[in-house]
């Protein structure tokens, strides 16, 4: 029945993924702002256990919840690989691969063709997308060093580098 309840649930994202406005940003959707995300366990692409909590509350970290199928996610790949060339070394971008019309092999297929230059985790039982409560693919989150989230956005018209500046600049946040 949990299983049911997750594809049931991760399909109405992908659904919501489609009718959500493609400029939406900085809607404080998913995950409240000022929020610390419950702990939450991922896969690597190898099936091995890891724990995002270990990415949290070290330094910055913005997590792109991303598919191989969503246009929106390669659309705002550009922006991504801007903020990381710039804030890399301040910040941890992290992808947060969702169970929904791929599987970790298709993923690493499709990132040998397209690579990205973060690291990719595997959301097999949509455990990091209840955690955030990511709405969509293209769903991005920007915490600061401490774990809270200074920034949620959907879709490609995102700011990626002002929503990054939040947590590299003065550290205020919004």
């Amino acid at each position: 029945m949990r299983g049911e309840w997750l594809v049931v649930s991760v399909l109405m994202a992908a659904s919501l993924a489609i009718a959500q406005p493609a400029s939406a940003q900085d809607d404080e959707v998913g995950i409240a702002l000022g929020a610390r995300p419950p702990a939450a366990q991922v896969q690597d692409l190898d099936g091995h256990p890891v724990d995002l909590a270990a990415a949290i509350g070290k330094k910055p970290v913005l997590l792109e919840f991303w598919a191989t199928w969503c246009p929106r996610c390669e659309a705002l790949v550009p922006k991504m690989e801007a903020a990381r060339a710039r804030y890399g070394s301040q910040v941890s971008f992290v992808a947060i691969a969702v169970a929904v019309g791929q599987t970790p092999a298709a993923v690493k297929r499709h990132l040998t063709r397209h690579p990205i230059p973060f690291r990719v985790f595997w959301d097999a039982d949509g455990n990091a997308v209840r955690a955030f409560q990511a709405p969509a693919t293209s769903f991005v989150v920007v915490l600061d060093g401490n774990g809270k989230v200074v920034y949620t956005g959907i879709g490609e018209e995102q700011d990626v580098e002002a929503a990054v500046k939040r947590v590299v600049g003065d550290g205020r946040g919004r």
